[in-house]
């Protein structure tokens, strides 16, 4: 009597591409800047910009830091802003992950987490930056 109008797939379909989903490791960072980015070039003369962001996890009693090395090959306005920001900055970051295996100069395997943004938002600048650029009070000035 009663009967399931339709019968549902046992697995999901893509119906909106025909080429089969590719894999890929995406991270979501929020920390602060380590140091200020810096521009390098590859050995094929590519430049980019590296910059390695801290994000803290725990109590004060208890804290520890996770470092997180990054590459940017944004160009133009867009690395430039990069380039621009101080120490300290608290960033939103979003990067494909991959892991990178090497020998270092003991000729030991190493294996290291690399990050290449994908996006990158400010979420505020260090402390020392927000009082620099405020204005000062009428009582400062007036002396």
């Amino acid at each position: 009597m009663f009967r399931r109008a339709s019968a549902m797939p046992s697995f999901a379909a893509r119906s909106f591409s025909t080429t089969p989903r590719a894999s890929f490791a995406k991270l979501c960072v929020i920390g602060r800047l380590a140091a200020e980015p810096e521009l390098v070039a590859t050995s094929t003369g590519q430049e980019l910009v590296r910059y390695a962001v801290g994000v803290s996890t725990g109590t004060k009693s208890k804290e520890h830091t996770s470092w997180f090395r990054v590459a940017s090959f944004d160009e133009g306005p867009r690395r430039e802003y990069l380039m621009n920001l101080p120490k300290g900055t608290l960033l939103h970051l979003e990067a494909n992950a991959a892991m990178n295996t090497f020998e270092d100069s003991e000729g030991k395997k190493q294996s290291r987490l690399q990050l290449t943004q994908r996006s990158i938002e400010v979420i505020s600048r260090p402390r020392n930056m927000a009082e620099e650029s405020a204005p000062e009070p009428l009582a400062a000035a007036a002396a």
